[in-house]
């Protein structure tokens, strides 16, 4: 969270600028006390290596150095590595020191100590080795550093990093520096104590109270968190310290997430939405310019990518400030508590990084105020959240007081209400009843013109029946008959052939010339053909009779309409013993597709649901007939198939189809759209009402122009 406030920094540096001359004498870094721990500000020395490429050899050699100015020497972003060199001299009676470089983030640390005039001791650490191989395990890079008592030497350096090099150095004797060490571990442990407890409570605030700024808050603190371990090194240290790849960006993606879950916190937390829809916009660019930093950084350029981060980051400090301050001074309490919360954590981050340029001196206050700072931050914003929950609960007692005035209210008005209605229904019960008497007397009346109506429908149905049965008997009869006159004749002719073999057997002739004379009689009356006839004429009055008892199976499967038992029967049989008795009604001109799928015995009245097929199938034959008026084109397609635990009929039609106001009238008692004459409208209403006698459904989907479907579905038992 070092870069928030960066940006704003840089109008700060030119005063911390200040640059010694070449020239001048080289401070020297002196131990002068076992007990203290010396901050080398002054007297380092850098020089460039752009190419990457400098020996230690070459950098002993060159005389390029230049003498940083006081303070924490900084380069910031730079691609360049860096060679530092400064001399120590030791004024207590020690001889073992510990050189700490308090700065996590360096990608490539060598440490060369001087042991003699022309040898030197080397250490190579930084984020590119794990962080088990360092000499101290420490979250900061700690270098042992042998010198005599009154001795002195120089310290080489050679750096690299992807973020801002910086080098905030400091020496001491091993005790002292390693018991700071100690110190630094537990005030980071109670740091991360506090959030964490933070982080878990508001877990079960959330859980309990479903409200979803507890979750975002629980998201920023946790990114929070890791990007402050990272910072400070301790996250290479306990989370990933042999996963060299994730340290090298860590600072990237931390700083990213940070970013992301504080947008999403404040727009859910103050209520941006509502308040500033403008503003909200705004804030979704900010998280698609984050997005492109951390791509820019994996894909392009570290440096790049984290500089289009660090200003993201700048703008979103400065957003995030502002929409606090306008929808405080709207008297929404939680962004007054957001805005106390952010600038607190934001003085933390100007202190920690004025203390990095030099601008504040680099001590222990200005070292960790920063996690004060992100501490404190946490602390506010969770007394907002629960003051939060105590303007939910006061805005809930407000809903219950107006809720428990508005229903004593209602009370007094029910009351009133009550008293007129027991007036009015006084008044009203005396006319209903003579009402009911004349209703009554009414009902009596319309009784005997419906039983009329009814056996109408049936008549009309036995009619339709009858003629049917009619046309398909009349069929193999004709064709019996019309095959009883030749097959006579042929008779006859086979009678005379009887009788001529008789006469010619009894000839005194041989019986070659028998045989010669009955040849050619057989030739004389085709006799072979005379045989195949009979036989065709024989078949065709068997196929009529066949014909003729299949209707008169068909006609008692079907005409159990006064069976007042269930049964199971085959659907598909009552469906064809129903399309038996109407056929001539399809005529040539109307196609009829079948599509009947495998299905178990229904539990059912069936003369009554062959009734239901025939009323259904009648009104899709006179559909059809309308629109196609003679020509051809018509088609009626009945399907069965199962379906979870009912068999379902559907009986389509490409007719004329309904509009809406037909459509919902169609079952409707005495409704029809035909000519007087043709049907008194019972037809579908007595279908709906036989069908939920056995607890089915019976649906249908028309379109004007288009055709209609009936859809039956019926309970297997």
């Amino acid at each position: 969270m070092s870069r928030v406030a960066r940006i704003c920094c840089l109008l700060f540096i030119v005063l911390s600028v200040s640059r010694v001359n070449a020239q001048s004498p080289i401070p020297i870094a002196e131990i002068a006390s076992a007990d203290e721990i010396i901050r080398i500000h002054s007297g380092i020395e850098a020089l460039e290596d752009a190419g990457h490429n400098i020996s230690l050899e070459g950098a002993l050699k060159s005389g390029n150095y230049r003498v940083m100015p006081n303070g924490v020497p900084n380069k910031n972003y730079t691609s360049s590595a860096y060679w530092f060199r400064f001399k120590v001299r030791n004024e207590t009676n020690l001889s073992h020191f510990i050189l700490k470089l308090a700065n996590p983030a360096l990608d490539s640390v060598d440490y060369y100590e001087q042991l003699g005039p022309d040898s030197f001791r080397r250490y190579s650490t930084g984020l590119s080795v794990s962080f088990y191989h360092r000499e101290h395990l420490s979250s900061d890079y700690l270098f042992s550093v042998s010198l005599q008592p009154h001795a002195e030497k120089y310290i080489y350096l050679h750096l690299y990093t992807n973020t801002e090099l910086m080098l905030p150095l400091s020496i001491g004797a091993d005790p002292v520096m390693l018991a700071a060490d100690k110190y630094k571990d537990i005030f980071w442990g109670i740091y991360m104590g506090i959030m964490l407890a933070m982080i878990l409570y508001n877990c079960f605030v959330f859980s309990t109270t479903k409200d979803n700024s507890y979750l975002f808050y629980v998201l920023y603190m946790l990114t929070v968190v890791i990007t402050q371990i990272t910072v400070s090194g301790y996250a290479f240290q306990l989370l990933w310290p042999g996963i060299l790849p994730l340290a090298k960006y860590s600072r990237i993606y931390t700083t990213v997430l940070a970013g992301i879950t504080s947008i999403m916190f404040i727009r859910q937390f103050v209520k941006v939405k509502a308040f500033l829809p403008r503003v909200n916009k705004i804030l979704t660019w900010l998280i698609v310019l984050y997005s492109i930093g951390a791509a820019i950084c994996f894909i392009v350029s570290y440096q790049a990518g984290a500089n289009i981060i660090d200003m993201v980051a700048g703008m979103l400090s400065i957003a995030m400030l502002a929409i606090a301050f306008t929808i405080s001074r709207k008297g929404y309490r939680p962004a007054i508590f957001f805005f106390i919360a952010w600038i607190v954590f934001l003085i933390g981050v100007f202190i920690f990084i004025f203390k990095n340029f030099g601008i504040l001196p680099y001590n222990n206050f200005t070292v960790y105020t920063m996690p004060v700072g992100s501490a404190m931050e946490a602390l506010l914003l969770s007394f907002a959240l629960a003051d939060r929950i105590n303007i939910l609960k006061k805005r809930a007692e407000e809903a219950h007081t107006k809720e428990m005035l508005a229903v004593r209210q209602n009370e007094r008005i029910v009351q009133e209400q009550n008293v007129m209605l027991e007036n009015k229904v006084n008044e009203r019960t005396s006319a209903l009843t003579l009402s009911n008497a004349s209703l009554s007397k009414t009902l009596v009346e319309l009784k005997e013109p419906q039983l009329h109506l009814v056996e109408s429908e049936k008549m009309a149905s036995l009619g339709l029946l009858t003629a049917g049965i009619a046309h398909e008997i009349n069929n193999p009869i004709n064709f019996a008959t019309s095959n009883i006159v030749p097959l006579n004749r042929d008779v006859r002719a086979l009678a005379e052939t009887v009788s001529e073999l008789e006469r010619i057997m009894q000839l005194g002739i041989t019986d070659t010339e028998k045989k010669k004379m009955v040849a050619a009689y057989k030739d004389d009356i085709d006799f072979d053909y005379l045989k195949d006839e009979i036989k065709q004429l024989l078949d065709g009055i068997e196929d009529g009779v066949t014909r003729t008892a299949e209707i008169v199976k068909v006609l008692r499967l079907f005409s159990r309409l006064d069976e007042g038992d269930l049964k199971y029967v085959d659907i598909n049989q009552g469906l064809d013993s129903t399309l038996i008795f109407i056929q001539n009604r399809f005529g040539s001109i109307i196609r009829l597709d079948k599509k009947y799928g495998s299905l178990p015995q229904v539990e059912c009245y069936p003369g009554k649901l062959n009734q239901v097929f025939l009323n259904t199938i009648l009104n899709a034959i006179d559909a059809v007939k309308t629109k196609f008026n003679g020509s051809e084109g018509g088609v009626i397609t009945i399907t069965t198939a199962m379906e979870d635990k009912n068999v379902v009929i559907k009986i389509a039609d490409n007719g004329i189809g309904m509009d809406d106001d037909i459509a919902t009238r169609i079952f409707e008692p005495f409704f029809t759209t035909k000519k007087v004459g043709e049907g008194v409208g019972l037809g579908l209403s007595i279908a709906i009402n036989t069908v939920k006698q056995h607890q089915g459904q019976i649906q249908f989907h028309s379109q004007p122009g288009i055709g209609t479907e009936f859809s039956i579905m019926l309970p297997i038992a």
